[in-house]
């Protein structure tokens, strides 16, 4: 496991996946972009990890990278031109190109995207 040249680190752990670290990767060029602000990003995320705590989930970095997703996801969903409804179609699209994809291989978006006839 990586361990962080930071000594202010709170954890010895930072990321478990790349997808953790990507996630944050994501709502920092979000917040660099303009399209909320870093107090957002914070609040956000602070609200999502309170109610992981207040029912019970574990002080895992599995459970900071969901919050970091459910925030992330809120803050698009109603501060941007993607809004919940093309949010919810594109996990969708994901999770079918997830399932379509052979052990191993990486995910293609185009895998899961509706056939119409």
């Amino acid at each position: 496991m990586f361990k962080p040249d930071n000594p202010f680190s709170p954890r010895d752990e930072v990321f478990e996946e790349a997808w953790h670290a990507q996630t944050l990767a994501l709502a920092d060029a979000m917040v660099q972009a303009g399209h909320f602000s870093a107090n957002d990003w914070a609040e956000s995320l602070g609200a999502a990890l309170k109610d992981a705590d207040t029912n019970g989930k574990p002080d895992t970095t599995e459970t900071y990278y969901h919050c970091a997703i459910e925030a992330l996801e809120q803050l698009v969903a109603g501060g941007t031109s993607i809004g919940p409804a093309t949010l919810s179609a594109r996990k969708d699209t994901w999770h079918r190109a997830y399932l379509a994809t052979p052990h191993g291989q990486p995910v293609k978006l185009e895998a899961g995207e509706a056939v119409t006839e």
